[in-house]
């Protein structure tokens, strides 16, 4: 049995139905994204070539070398009903040559924005915004809510004195497992709080890892509660990659009493290097399905076939 025949008997058994609790679904079979509810940039590369099983099509994102956006533009974003928890899943494949940024941080892939920020606001300089993305190869989630620091107040632990106060990082509140940015950006300041995997999801080697071949992405993440007038640590992450868990965190702080009402409404595909992309590098996106909750049945992939000789 050919390789290309194992991978695609895996990707259509990978791929599960819609499950109670959908919000959309994109399988970017073409162009027509606008009548499907994207807005903001709706331009869109269709490759009919670089495709998962069963799928006309998937959405590429190609960045030219020295590029901090791919040639398609900036960010498409898509409005969801409000909701504390967030389930997304799709298909992911790089290009042979894929290095995304070089450095630690970026290159920044989906976003999910709230209800405390306006469906035009800009990305990053928000009230929250949460990052699902790949760093050298290694998923990280990632949140910001650079809107929320008390900039009179810089590297001050406010965990236990207001609600009124960054949780990313500049005011405080280390959980143990995730790092933290705060830097001046003009005269205010932004911050960062990165959880990574800690494990090669999309390795430059031949293997069940390789980058170069599609994988089965699944996130989920959920606000933490508000109690006694305080945000309380009991926000969610988790991240799965071909059916593996690969992340799981339940000690999340996301928001403070300040924001007791916010709830997720907005996801946005906005591939981004700050830095500018080292070389010319593309990835590919397919069957994307968002959800309030991860399906109850566990999506994981077949055993491999026994007795099989895999030729080129």
């Amino acid at each position: 049995m050919k390789k290309t025949t194992v991978l695609a008997l895996l990707a259509a058994v990978i791929a599960a139905p819609a499950q109670a609790g959908t919000l959309f679904e994109e399988r970017f079979d073409d162009s027509a994204v606008t009548s499907r509810g994207w807005y903001d940039n709706t331009k869109v590369q269709i490759s009919t070539s670089e495709k998962v099983s069963g799928s006309a099509g998937s959405a590429q994102f190609t960045f030219n070398a020295g590029a901090t956006t791919p040639t398609t533009g900036g960010a498409m974003r898509h409005k969801i009903p409000e909701t504390e928890s967030l389930y997304i899943r799709y298909y992911i494949k790089y290009s042979s040559n894929w290095v995304g940024s070089g450095k630690s941080y970026h290159p920044h892939q989906f976003y999910f924005m709230t209800n405390k920020d306006s469906e035009w606001s800009g990305l990053a300089e928000t009230n929250l915004t949460a990052y699902l993305e790949d760093n050298g190869g290694q998923l990280q989630f990632v949140i910001q809510d650079t809107k929320n620091i008390d900039n009179s107040r810089i590297n001050t632990d406010l965990t236990n004195v207001t609600e009124n106060r960054g949780v990313a990082g500049c005011n405080g509140g280390d959980d143990g497992y995730s790092t933290t940015t705060c830097y001046k950006s003009g005269s205010t300041y932004r911050n960062g709080r990165t959880w990574k995997t800690g494990k090669v999801s999309f390795s430059n080697s031949q293997g069940p890892n390789y980058k170069g071949d599609w994988h089965l992405v699944e996130a989920y993440m959920k606000l933490n509660s508000i109690s006694g007038g305080k945000g309380q640590a009991d926000g969610q992450i988790q991240i799965w990659v071909d059916g593996a868990k690969i992340l799981d965190r339940n000690n999340i702080m996301m928001r403070t009493a300040k924001h007791a009402d916010m709830r997720f409404n907005q996801v946005a595909i906005g591939p981004y290097i700050g830095d500018g992309s080292p070389v010319q590098q593309s990835f590919w996106v397919d069957n994307l399905l968002v959800a309030t909750e991860r399906p109850a049945s566990t999506i994981a992939p077949p055993a491999p076939p026994a007795n099989l000789r895999v030729t080129q």
